[in-house]
């Protein structure tokens, strides 16, 4: 058995990226939106061998090819906290079924190794019914499954957090799972108590729950991912724009940057706009650390830069390369406006993340199924 995958729900390839660096090899990748497909073949030369574009539930699951692991980072839409929860079965987040339903057709060709990706807000979606249906049926097929979350500030300067799902073809066992004293059993940096507490209460799902090593300390800042944009280029707001963005803050915001504009030296911060009490707000944000980069549906999800010292304040939009940087795709090779890009990036996964999981999680996971340390389930 080698190291390879299907990328179901690939996007712009940000997934792929993090498992090569551990050793994987792509076999299949698959996403319904033609502007993803067309940043993930100009960046990946070889994408005309395996990228199929299309919907998910028309796939043709006998010409598939044979792998040890399936992906998919499907659309979190209708599980965001900010979306409006219809969950899976909302229109973008149900696509869920057409990657299981995928899974059951395989038969014999069912990877033994499944990851999935998904917002934080899967864990509390329809008060936890979707999370526990996602993985009764993932049981049903054959899966064991694990739960964790991890925040993406631990690798670079975004707070991007969210829920991966690890299932891994077990043998059938009529053994129940052991009830430990309390839910504290289960928590951990990554299994917060919330999470821990989901595990406790559903001891019908069959799980494998896994103990990994601490997540590395953040070494860089925002700082170091921005470009040195000359203070005369256009990506610089005008003055009129500019001051309209500040209008947006709260008092406590406006105090922030104008203590900022009076030092010697620049400073930095991103904006976002929100809604509060019907009014749209500019929230900034200081700590060294971008928010979390979304798709600029409706125009709201654009992430804002700020810089202030000298006696002088200025506003422009994070670029292309920057949310690159931001996502640990430095190297990402970018034809696309920055709307395109926006759309691509918010809607990818950390590189370095997915790194950390295939080293410490998948890789030893695949070397226990390839030397059969364990018995595996035969499915038909």
């Amino acid at each position: 058995m080698e190291k390879t995958f299907l990328e179901f729900f690939a996007g712009i390839g940000l997934m792929r990226i993090g498992l090569e660096n551990e050793g994987w090899g792509i076999r299949f990748a698959n996403d319904i939106d033609p502007g993803k497909q067309s940043m993930y073949s100009h960046h990946f030369q070889d994408s005309a061998d395996h990228f199929i574009l299309g919907d998910i539930h028309h796939l043709e699951t006998k010409k598939l090819p044979i792998a040890s692991l399936a992906t998919a980072s499907f659309p979190c839409n209708d599980l965001s906290l900010a979306g409006a929860r219809a969950g899976l079965k909302g229109a973008q987040s149900s696509a869920y079924w057409g990657f299981t339903q995928i899974l059951d057709k395989l038969g014999r060709k069912r990877p033994p190794m499944v990851l999935l990706e998904n917002v934080a807000g899967f864990l509390t979606s329809n008060h936890g019914q979707d999370l526990e249906a996602a993985l009764l049926e993932l049981n049903r097929l054959g899966y064991a499954v694990d739960v964790f979350i991890i925040n993406a500030d631990h690798f670079v300067p975004q707070s991007r957090q969210r829920l991966f799902v690890v299932g891994s073809r077990q043998p059938e066992s009529n053994e129940e799972l052991a009830e430990p004293v309390s839910s504290g059993f289960y928590s951990s940096e990554i299994r917060p108590p919330a999470l821990a507490q989901f595990i406790f209460d559903h001891p019908l799902i069959r799980w494998e729950i896994r103990s990994l090593p601490y997540l590395p300390e953040r070494t860089k800042i925002l700082t170091d991912v921005l470009d040195n944009v000359s203070s005369t280029s256009p990506e610089w707001w005008d003055e009129d724009r500019t001051l309209y963005l500040l209008n947006q803050m709260s008092e406590k915001h406006r105090t922030t940057i104008e203590s900022m504009r009076v030092k010697s030296t620049y400073s930095y911060g991103t904006v976002f706009r929100r809604v509060r009490n019907g009014r749209s707000m500019a929230e900034l944000r200081t700590d060294g650390v971008a928010g979390c980069l979304r798709t600029p549906r409706g125009g709201s999800g654009r992430q804002i830069l700020v810089r202030a010292g000298r006696d002088s304040i200025k506003a422009r939009l994070l670029n292309g390369r920057e949310c690159a940087r931001l996502m640990g795709a430095d190297d990402f090779k970018l034809n696309v406006r920055l709307n395109q890009a926006l759309f691509g990036f918010g809607d990818a996964v950390c590189v370095d993340v997915i790194s950390w999981i295939a080293h410490h999680y998948l890789n030893p996971l695949f070397k226990e199924l390839s030397c059969e340390t364990r018995p595996m389930q035969r499915i038909a």
